[in-house]
C-alpha cells in the first residue's frame, strides 16, 4: 500500500504521541515502584518501549496505515524483542542487586566495627568506585579508632600519674601545715623552713597544673600561636642565660654554638618554653662537671636547634617513648623529687608540631641529643651568628 507524505507525517505524530504518553506512564510507574525491588524497575524500563510500539501500531492499524497481517507480524516481533529486553533487564538488575547487597553488607560490617571484607565482582564502574570509597572509609575509621584508643589509654595513664604526683606534694603541704597549727614546730627558723617548703610545693603544684592546661590545649587542637619572625640564635641566647645559674650551681658546663641561621616564624613564648624544658632536663640529668651544649643551624629547608647532654643515654627500649605523656624514664633518667609529672617532652612535641616542625631524640656520645627542626622563614633572609 502506497503511503502519502501526509500519511507519513500523521503516522510520525501518532508514534510521537504514543511514545510521550507511554513514557509519562512509565515514569509514573517507576515512581510508584521506586521503593520496591530493582527488578520491578527493570521490568518497567524494558516494557516501556515495547508498549510504545504496540500502541503506535494499534493506532496505525485503526487509521488503516497497517493491514491486520502487518499488525500481527509487527506486534509479534515487538513482543519477542520485549521479552529479550525484559530478560536482559532482569539479569542486569539481579547483578546490580547482588553487588548492592554485598556493598550494603560491607557497609553494615563497617558501621558495627567488624572486620571489613571488600565486595568482589561488582557489576559496574560506579559500584566499584563505591566499594573503593568504602575501603578508604574503613581505613580511616580504623585509624580513628586506633587513635581514639591511644588517646584514651594516654588519658588514663596521665590521670594515674598526675593523681600520684598531686598526692605527694599535697600530703607534704598538709603535714607541714598541721605541724605549724599544732605547734610542733616552735623555733622561728623551723617555721621559716616549713613556710619555705610549703611555698616550694605550691609552686610545684602550680607548674603541674600549668602543664596539664597546656597539654589539654594541645590535645584539643586549641593551641594558639602568635608568630613572630626572629633569629633562632637570639632565642637560644636568652634560654641559655636563664638556665646558666642552675647549671652553674650544679657544676654543669653550659655552652652554645650559633651558626649563621635563617630567620624562623615562631611563637617566641611557646618555643622558649620548649628550649627551657630541654635545657632543664639536660642539666638535671647531667652529672657534676658534665657538659650541656646547644647548637643551632640549618639544612636549607629547616632551621634546627639541638641540645646535647652527658646523661648517660636513654635505654634503647625507651627512646621511642620519651615524648609520650607521663614518660620519666629509668636508669640514667630516673624520676627525682624535683621532677614534674612527665609532661614536659609531650608538651614540647605538641608545640613543635604546631609550628609544622618535628622533634627527635637520639643517644650520642656520653648522653643524648634532642633536635628541634622548624621550617625556615619564607623570606629566606639570613641572620648573622
Amino acid at each position: 500500500m502506497k503511503v502519502s507524505a501526509h500519511d507519513v507525517l500523521v503516522l510520525l505524530g501518532v508514534s510521537l504521541g504514543a511514545s510521550v504518553a507511554i513514557t509519562v506512564a512509565g515514569l509514573g510507574l517507576l515512581k510508584l515502584v521506586r521503593k520496591r525491588s530493582l527488578r520491578d524497575s527493570a521490568v518497567v524500563v524494558a516494557l516501556t518501549p515495547v508498549l510504545t510500539v504496540v500502541v503506535a501500531s494499534i493506532v496505525a492499524t485503526i487509521a488503516m496505515f497497517l493491514s491486520t497481517e502487518q499488525f500481527g507480524v509487527l506486534v509479534a516481533t515487538v513482543l519477542f524483542a520485549g521479552c529479550g529486553g525484559v530478560v536482559t533487564s532482569l539479569v542486569l538488575a539481579r547483578s546490580i542487586m547482588r553487588g548492592s547487597n554485598a556493598l550494603r553488607a560491607a557497609a553494615g560490617a563497617l558501621s558495627r566495627g567488624e572486620p571489613y571484607v571488600a565486595p568482589a565482582g561488582t557489576p559496574s564502574a560506579e559500584l566499584d568506585a563505591l566499594a573503593h570509597d568504602l575501603e578508604i572509609a574503613h581505613a580511616r575509621l580504623h585509624e580513628a579508632r586506633v587513635k581514639e584508643r591511644d588517646i584514651e589509654e594516654s588519658r588514663r595513664e596521665l590521670i594515674a600519674w598526675v593523681s600520684h604526683d598531686l598526692r605527694t606534694p599535697l600530703a607534704g603541704i598538709r603535714a607541714m601545715a598541721e605541724a605549724l597549727e599544732d605547734g610542733v614546730v616552735s623555733s622561728d627558723g623551723d617555721r621559716a623552713l616549713y613556710h619555705q617548703r610549703i611555698r616550694v610545693e605550691v609552686d610545684r603544684l602550680a607548674r603541674m597544673v600549668d602543664d596539664l592546661f597546656e597539654l589539654s590545649r594541645i590535645n584539643a587542637g586549641a593551641l594558639s600561636l602568635s608568630l613572630e619572625r626572629l633569629a633562632l640564635p637570639d632565642l637560644v641566647r636568652d634560654a641559655v642565660a636563664t638556665a646558666w645559674p642552675v647549671a652553674h650551681a650544679k657544676g654543669v658546663n653550659l655552652t652554645s654554638f650559633a651558626n649563621q641561621t635563617p630567620l624562623v616564624d615562631v611563637d617566641p613564648h611557646a618555643l622558649r618554653r620548649v628550649v627551657g624544658n630541654l635545657l632543664g632536663n639536660a642539666i638535671r640529668h647531667t652529672p657534676y662537671d658534665g657538659s650541656v651544649a646547644v647548637e643551632t643551624g640549618d639544612d636549607g629547608e629547616f632551621a634546627f636547634l639541638a641540645v646535647s647532654d652527658e646523661c648517660g643515654g636513654i635505654p634503647p627500649a625507651e627512646i621511642g617513648n620519651v615524648f609520650d605523656v607521663a614518660y620519666r624514664g629509668s636508669s640514667a633518667r630516673t624520676p627525682r623529687p624535683d621532677g614534674g609529672a612527665g609532661l614536659g617532652l609531650a608538651i614540647a612535641r605538641g608545640i613543635v608540631e604546631a609550628h609544622e616542625g618535628h622533634i627527635t631524640a637520639e643517644n650520642v656520645g656520653l648522653g643524648c641529643r634532642f633536635t628541634i627542626k622548624i621550617p625556615l622563614s619564607r623570606s629566606g633572609v639570613r641572620s648573622p651568628a
